[in-house]
């Protein structure tokens, strides 16, 4: 996609239009950071040489863009990989009904790029995961304003693995990328400052978040017990065998929503399971989040004037962590969130994985484990781990077809069965982290002896 160049950057950088820049950028202050310099080479900074990555340009990611692009910022990049649809026209003012079906990240970026000559957005049209460290490292900040938990997981994952330490075992401060996170649901929303390696990181306050619902896919094929297992069964899996229309699925067309549920219908009544409903179906296929203009206006420039901070330096961040409510009125407050020692992405100790009776304990169990206690959330986690012999061995695999259908037996084995031994590793994957996680076996002491 062609875009715009933004004009001369010596003519622009004497453009009126960045004197309240100026005023905060070229004289000091009682809030100044005290290593901060007053210079008129900070505007010249943001406009030439700082480079920013915004990942998500919907409700929030359009605010972002049009705040940022405004502060004097002259590099912006922004992924998303979704195309627009009607629903988005409300409160996503970057969009125009002509751009319906185009993507997000290239129709805003055209946009931006035309209205703000002083800033060049290159657009993305991709899922964060095409992209490797190679392409994160060239930014000096991230920004997220993304709807998905999982997606924020696996960037907070990169940005962790991309630190390098020194040989006293500190972190290389050059190797840190600060990730500015901002979320909204209705009428609440969310801003934090991430210093990775430093300061709280996605996982380490995972249970702040809404509750996901996620459903093990061996649940889902194997054993259903909610109308939400009936429908995601023909969402992921009936869906792509059937074909039932020959085109993805579109959760705004009625039609797709319609054979969904008769399908979904069907699969309940074979087990059992009551409550299908058209409303139910469409609220599981599109994961209907409430969105309002407002709040994503007020957290997005939450986040902007963070990313100002610390691309500037000329005051302090915020520590870290701020909530915002105008359901009732307007609340507001900041507080510092702190690393967890439990931490599956940042901290050091072994994390361990408590069992009851490992003779009793199937590896459906540790599965669903993984997938409802709010410390892991994972999504659909995959298992290995290294054997006595040390032969290393899949417990479970349902990504891949054929090592799924290998595998399957192993879930209604004990952990006992399986010779699991109490303090084994087990390495979990997962689509919320670009690394692999590694879990400690903890079985009560006063178990009785392993089958």
């Amino acid at each position: 996609m062609s875009v715009a160049s933004p004009s001369n950057p010596s003519i622009a950088l004497q453009s009126k239009r960045w004197n309240g820049l100026r005023h905060v950028l070229e004289r000091e202050g009682l809030f100044c950071k005290d290593d901060f310099s007053p210079s008129p080479d900070n505007l010249e900074f943001l406009q030439t040489k700082s480079k920013v990555l915004i990942i998500g340009a919907g409700g929030l990611g359009c605010e972002l863009l049009k705040d940022l692009a405004l502060m004097g910022f002259g590099d912006l990049h922004v992924i998303d990989m979704d195309t627009i649809e009607l629903s988005n026209l409300n409160r996503q003012f970057l969009f125009r009904r002509t751009d319906i079906g185009a993507s997000k990240a290239e129709c805003a970026a055209r946009f931006i790029n035309n209205r703000v000559p002083t800033c060049k957005v290159t657009p993305h049209f991709a899922k964060i995961q095409d992209f490797d460290e190679s392409f994160y490292q060239q930014f000096h900040i991230i920004v997220c304003g993304l709807d998905s938990i999982v997606a924020r997981r696996w960037i907070n994952g990169m940005l962790l693995s991309m630190l390098r330490y020194e040989e006293d075992n500190t972190i290389d401060v050059s190797s840190i990328i600060p990730m500015i996170d901002g979320g909204t649901e209705g009428f609440k929303g969310n801003a934090r400052v991430i210093l990775p390696g430093f300061t709280a990181c996605i996982e380490c306050t995972l249970d702040l978040f809404p509750p996901q619902v996620n459903y093990p896919l061996c649940t889902i094929a194997n054993t259903p017990r909610l109308p939400e297992h009936c429908i995601e069964y023909v969402k992921l899996i009936q869906w792509d065998k059937e074909n039932p229309f020959g085109v993805p699925l579109d959760g705004d067309d009625p039609q797709h929503i319609g054979w969904i549920y008769e399908r979904a219908q069907e699969r309940a009544n074979q087990f059992n399971i009551s409550g299908i409903t058209y409303r139910l179906v469409q609220g599981v296929i599109k994961h209907i989040i409430p969105a309002v203009a407002s709040t994503n206006a007020v957290i997005a420039a939450a986040c902007a004037l963070e990313v100002f901070k610390l691309a500037t330096s000329c005051y302090d961040s915020m520590s870290n962590y701020l909530n915002f409510n105008d359901l009732d009125g307007i609340y507001t407050y900041t507080y510092e969130a702190e690393k967890s020692e439990t931490c599956l992405a940042c901290s050091d100790n072994p994390q361990l994985l408590n069992i009851e009776n490992p003779n009793t304990t199937t590896l459906e169990d540790v599965i669903k484990q993984l997938c409802e206690l709010p410390r892991f959330q994972l999504k659909s986690p995959a298992l290995t781990t290294v054997m006595a012999d040390g032969k290393q061995r899949t417990l479970y695999m349902a990504s891949v077809k054929s090592i799924e259908e290998a595998t399957r037996k192993n879930l209604t084995q004990s952990l006992g069965e399986l010779c699991l031994q109490d303090g084994q590793l087990l390495t979990v994957t997962d689509a919320t982290s670009p690394t692999a996680m590694t879990l400690q076996l903890k079985y009560q002491a006063n178990e009785v002896e392993m089958l």
